[in-house]
Formats: structure tokens, C-alpha cells, sequence
């Protein structure tokens, strides 16, 4: 697999993905409006250029789509997490205090980009926290009472997917995972604990993870993509 970032002047960023297992070019538009094209390796870098040229008019449409579904916040805008409430308003600087289980965060312009990445920073520190916290030992206890086995867990911020398990029945767990119902929460871990059985995503895998979800585990994957692995 070879990669390849270009800026292009209309639609920015573009990571341009070489990839054995593509059958054909895929573009696809992420939360932060950055693009993505995987294409196989017998499709020249001249047709898959001309490919994305012609589909940009659909990737502006995309990148307007989710500019206008981020977070809006504004002065006294509140967030609630699994153990803090999050408070944010305008202040003289940029600045983060907790009293108890409450969070207030006081930033110098809320429509600045440095102040959104300020904030952003703030909620991946406590969501961290959290998912360190709470995922592990709720991880261990749904192994426990689904009889699976798992060998290490970790927690990362990843923009990719919620989780994921190695061959070595390793288990990364993304922060992210702090934003959604618990009983989502559940289901990507009951997820990821299949696969230290089933390591691909075909009937078996399926029908067990139906099975520990009471017959649920479509309905909730559809849940689960609502969501965005995006902090803001």
C-alpha cells in the first residue's frame, strides 16, 4: 500500500491510497472535510487525478454537508459527558478549570479555529480519562459473561473506526466511544470480542454477535453510524 497527500486548490487535502484489495477508485469525504481515494494498483495517478477532478463538484457538496453538521457551539453551551459536565463560555484567555465533576472551559473567540481546537483538545483529554477509566473493566466483564478471551486493551483517538482486534486478539478502543449510549458502547466492544473469535465480517460473524445482542446487531451497527468518530 503506498500513500500519497496532494492539495488541491477547490476541495484541499486529498490522501491518495494505492491499495491491492481496490477493485476500482473510491473517493470518500470525512468529517474534517479532508478526501480520501483508494484505487487499485493497475489504475494509473493521470486517470485517478482526472477521476477526482470530475467528481469535484460532489466533493465541495460533501465538505459543505459536514461544515454545516459540526458541533455549533456557543457562549454557555454544555456538554454532558460520562462523568463531567462541560461548560463553555467566552473568557479573557484560553483556559480549562474542573470543580468536582464539573468542567468549565473559558476560550478568547468562540468562532476562532484556535479556539476550537482548544476546546477539542480539552474534550479528548477527559474522554481519554473516561475511556480509560470505564472501557477496560466493562470490556472485561462482557468477556467474562460471553465467555471470550482477549489479550491486551488499549485506548486511542482514532478517526477511523470505533475499534478494532488484532491477530493476537489484541483490543484498541477509540476514546471517541465516550460520546455514545451506553448501550452502544456495549455493542462495539461485544464487536471487537467476536472477532477474537470470527476475524472477518461474514455470516459467523454475525450470527454470534446477533446472537449476544438479542438478535439486535444490524440495528445497532445502523446506530452506531450516526455518530461521528470526529471531536467536534
Amino acid at each position: 500500500m503506498s500513500v500519497n497527500v496532494v492539495q488541491f486548490s477547490q476541495i484541499g487535502l486529498v490522501t491518495f491510497v494505492k491499495n491491492r484489495r481496490s477493485k476500482n477508485i473510491k473517493i470518500s469525504v470525512k468529517p474534517d472535510q479532508s478526501v480520501h481515494v483508494s484505487f487499485p494498483f493497475y489504475i494509473s495517478s493521470h486517470e485517478v487525478k482526472n477521476f477526482l477532478l470530475k467528481n469535484t463538484d460532489w466533493i465541495i457538496a460533501q465538505q459543505e454537508k459536514f461544515k454545516a453538521k459540526r458541533n455549533k457551539i456557543s457562549n454557555g453551551s454544555q456538554i454532558q459527558t460520562k462523568l463531567y459536565t462541560i461548560q463553555i463560555s467566552e473568557g479573557q484567555k484560553n483556559e480549562a478549570r474542573r470543580s468536582g465533576t464539573i468542567v468549565d472551559i473559558k476560550v478568547l473567540d468562540l468562532d476562532s479555529e484556535d479556539s476550537r481546537n482548544y476546546i477539542e483538545n480539552v474534550l479528548v483529554q477527559i474522554y481519554r480519562y473516561e475511556a480509560k477509566k470505564l472501557l477496560p473493566p466493562r470490556l472485561k466483564e462482557l468477556a467474562h459473561n460471553h465467555n471470550f478471551r482477549y489479550n491486551k486493551v488499549t485506548i486511542r483517538n482514532n478517526k477511523r473506526n470505533w475499534g478494532s482486534c488484532s491477530s493476537r486478539n489484541n483490543i484498541s478502543l477509540n476514546l471517541q466511544m465516550m460520546k455514545l449510549p451506553d448501550e452502544l458502547i456495549d455493542y462495539i466492544l461485544l464487536h471487537e470480542l467476536v472477532h477474537t473469535e470470527v476475524k472477518n465480517h461474514g455470516p459467523k460473524f454475525w450470527e454470534k454477535l446477533n446472537e449476544i445482542t438479542n438478535g439486535q446487531a444490524k440495528l445497532l451497527a445502523k446506530q452506531t453510524r450516526q455518530y461521528s468518530t470526529y471531536t467536534l
